[in-house]
């Protein structure tokens, strides 16, 4: 059903999202471990601590999701084998690796070792 929703887009322009998904999640991944949780860890009675890492972790939540399901039409486009899909899948759990699978991965013209 989700390829059938990315079949109606042109790849470049999915290429476009995943790149810039990629780096958002990576970006808001930065405001919730480096902003967000010290502020609450500082800060824990303070109620613009708590509205502050709900606000940035519902947002990061919201990129690592669109990460995953971007992904699906990422398969196809660089034609990632088994292993790179879950490669990719597991970059979102780590922080900042959306990045290098954007850099890295995600390249039409990659050179098979």
């Amino acid at each position: 059903m989700i390829t059938k929703f990315f079949d109606k887009y042109p790849e470049e322009k999915l290429i476009q999202w995943f790149k810039q998904v990629a780096v958002a999640e990576a970006i808001t991944c930065f405001f919730l471990y480096f902003l967000a949780i010290p502020f609450k860890r500082y800060f824990p009675e303070e109620l613009w601590s708590t509205i502050f890492i709900i606000i940035v972790g519902n947002i990061h939540g919201l990129f690592f999701v669109l990460y995953l399901v971007m992904c699906l039409p990422a398969r196809k486009i660089y034609n990632w084998d088994d292993e790179d899909f879950v490669f990719a899948l597991l970059a979102s759990l780590f922080p900042f690796a959306t990045v290098w699978i954007e850099k890295s991965l995600a390249k039409k013209d990659r050179k098979e070792d």
